[in-house]
């Protein structure tokens, strides 16, 4: 058996709680629920984790920094 994260377990957890939510309801676009639920308080912390450096943030995140502006603009981060 592997052991989750911390992270995992809370996602696992929050994901579980919306299905239980949906009282009947089908679920709709989850995944990118998800995706943009977690994305713009992730590149958030990791800008604020770096001064606002975004060549240093998008080295941290794994991204291209050109994507990194992208998805900034995309979630409204200035």
């Amino acid at each position: 058996m592997t052991s989750e994260n911390d992270l995992t377990h809370c996602i696992r957890r929050a994901i579980e709680s919306y299905f239980r939510d949906l009282d009947g309801e089908r679920p709709c676009a989850v995944y990118d629920m998800v995706i943009n639920s977690v994305e713009k308080p992730l590149i958030e912390s990791v800008l604020h984790r770096v001064q606002g450096n975004q060549t240093k943030a998008a080295d941290v995140l794994g991204l291209n920094r050109n994507t990194l502006r992208k998805k900034m603009k995309t979630h409204g981060i200035k």
